[in-house]
């Protein structure tokens, strides 16, 4: 295959238009949420610089449908009592399987022109997790690492020992100009217009209360020496527990890193006593902001409070799930920018 090499000016301008500096962060009050009985889910597709003065009419009709069909698929199947992990497993492989977002099919290259995606999924009532990365040649990540955590005895499998593990489960390689799109190829010459796809993510309840979360990347445009962020490492882009809440994040996962973002939602509500969205906001607001990290979570605890919160100026997003107090229908949201 031949590779498309990136200048290395590219590797800084992923920094400078997906995450700009602190004067472009929003503040924001605590954002409301949603209380849920049942089951019910919540997904993202990335946040970043997502305003509508940058979305061509079209393509927001397009992510509005995408989201709507993912969460109608992945609330059906909460509905009819499914596996709460293979639901996540099942949103997580539609959202690679869609190249409006930034995993799998669609997923941003490295600075040698080669995509590499990493995902991680854990289970809110054991605990039990699984994490991959630097991903050439699978093509739903999250599958892998489902598998890491049910069929092994380790949590975080990379690179060429992740793909012969891989290989080993009995799934199919690709190429990896499998992920690679003609969208993608334009984004060389017109990065900006490009710079929208994010990360995805997902965030269940089943109907015993018990919680699941699951994230998916492609990682950084133009990213070198294997960088890896924070959505393989359980702490900092995806964790559950049903003792706190499942969490999904999405941004400069540098950052979400260093705070242990995912990690420190839940510790907050354990042991700080906080409510899921005041526990967010905290992160998200003061502790992120003060470092100009960008991003946002989704997030859903046992009792049904579900939340998306972001301190960007959007971030693809949804939700659904039976009100509290109300007789249903499932009530399911969609949204884009911080005013929806």
């Amino acid at each position: 295959m031949k590779r498309l090499i990136l200048p290395a000016f590219f590797c800084s301008l992923a920094v400078v238009f997906l995450f700009t500096s602190a004067a472009r962060q929003i503040k924001s009050p605590i954002a409301p949420d949603f209380h849920f009985e049942g089951p019910s889910i919540v997904i993202h597709g990335g946040a970043g610089t997502i305003t509508r003065a940058n979305m061509r009419p079209e393509m927001e009709a397009l992510v509005r449908a995408s989201l709507t069909r993912v969460l109608d698929s992945g609330y059906a199947a909460l509905a009819r009592g499914e596996d709460r992990m293979d639901v996540v497993v099942r949103v997580l492989s539609m959202l690679e399987d869609d190249s409006l977002f930034n995993a799998g099919i669609g997923a941003v290259v490295n600075a040698e022109g080669v995509a590499e995606l990493d995902a991680s999924v854990m289970d809110g009532m054991t605990r039990k997790a699984g994490a991959v990365a630097g991903l050439q040649h699978v093509a739903h990540p999250a599958a892998l690492a489902r598998a890491v955590m049910d069929h092994t005895s380790h949590v975080f499998l990379i690179g060429e020992g992740a793909e012969q593990f891989a290989w080993e489960e009995g799934m199919d390689p690709v190429q990896n100009a499998y992920f690679l799109t003609k969208r993608r190829g334009k984004q060389y010459q017109n990065w900006i217009e490009q710079h929208k796809k994010g990360t995805v993510g997902v965030v269940v309840k089943d109907a015993q209360g018990h919680l699941a979360a699951g994230t998916s990347t492609g990682g950084m445009m133009g990213k070198q020496w294997g960088r890896v962020g924070d959505v393989p490492v359980l702490g900092a882009g995806t964790y559950a527990d049903d003792r706190g809440a499942a969490i999904s994040c999405t941004g400069h996962g540098e950052y979400f890193i260093r705070e242990a973002v995912a990690y420190q939602v839940n510790a907050r509500m354990q042991f700080g006593h906080e409510s899921l969205a005041q526990a967010a906001h905290t992160v998200l607001f003061d502790v992120l902001n003060a470092q100009q990290g960008q991003g946002g979570l989704i997030g859903i605890d046992a009792q049904g409070h579900a939340i998306m919160t972001f301190n960007s100026e959007g971030m693809y997003r949804g939700a659904k799930g039976v009100l509290t107090g109300t007789q249903g229908p499932a009530l399911r949201f969609v949204g884009i920018y911080a005013d929806q």
